[in-house]
């Protein structure tokens, strides 16, 4: 089984001492997002968890723990977002400079094929336009660069909850072809840099720009983690153009601190 921590909230910044304790008790309860009363015991234990997969803005107040993880026998990686937003977008995550210079320390910890940078979500307005994230985008993957080995991009959906909150910002969906103008722009980036970037759950094809759609639940990743040959299955309960492998989630929604105006989970 792979682990996912989380989808729902971010789990590393918030809550690393109730995971942890989770993983030294053996198992955790989860509630079920849609039928609250169904709750179900998961076991946590290197011979059921095949690979942790950890969603963060703000990864640093799991790092104290990563020691204990390795000892204890778990593989993991990290889905790391650091996007060009300051806190009229972002309000609760740390100073950027802070989150690079955690993103590079957690990428010499770990290795940096086990740390993965989201560019994501790409927000469009007159404040984030073309030329707003191409010169964004090349400041952070100049800085970036040396410690991944992949960027995953993908332009913000506009759900329910975050839609008031970005239309009184100006941004919009944009055109199938500024989308692809911006794109462009990032794998011209990445390539000179040496980054392989890839595209999550788009609509839109962007392979003839060089840029394969993503599984950020990557099961030939896991593979390569931890040297074994499983097989795993696509999630089904994604949407139709998710790539992610199956995995199960321990996270709760509304849990989140960072106030992030596109969220999907407040």
């Amino acid at each position: 089984m792979i682990l996912s921590a989380s989808r729902r909230t971010d789990l590393p910044a918030f809550f690393p001492e109730w995971f942890m304790e989770c993983i030294r008790k053996g198992y955790a309860e989860v509630r079920n997002p849609f039928r609250p009363a169904q709750i179900s015991r998961l076991i946590l234990t290197p011979e059921k968890i095949d690979c942790i997969v950890f969603w963060s803005k703000n990864p640093a107040p799991l790092f104290p723990f990563l020691t204990e993880l390795d000892h204890r026998g778990f593989h993991y990686y990290f889905q790391f977002t650091l996007t060009p937003y300051g806190t009229e977008i972002e309000p609760g995550v740390p100073e950027k400079k802070t989150v690079i210079s955690d993103f590079i320390r957690l990428s010499e910890r770990i290795g940096r094929e086990k740390v993965i940078w989201r560019y994501d979500p790409i927000l469009f307005s007159k404040s984030f336009s073309q030329n707003y994230h191409s010169d964004r985008f090349r400041c952070l993957a100049e800085r970036l660069a040396p410690h991944t080995e992949r960027c995953i991009v993908s332009f913000a959906d506009f759900y329910r909850k975050a839609l008031p909150a970005l239309v009184r910002c100006g941004c919009r969906d944009p055109e199938d072809s500024i989308k692809l103008e911006i794109a462009g722009m990032l794998q011209k980036t990445a390539e000179k840099l040496g980054l392989r970037l890839y595209a999550c759950a788009e609509n839109l094809d962007f392979r003839p720009l060089g840029i394969e759609p993503s599984a950020c639940i990557d099961a030939e990743l896991i593979r390569r983690i931890t040297g074994r040959c499983q097989t795993f299955h696509r999630d089904r309960n994604q949407r139709p153009e998710c790539g992610c492998a199956e995995s199960r989630d321990i996270g709760e929604y509304h849990t989140c601190r960072h106030g992030c105006l596109y969220c999907y989970a407040k």
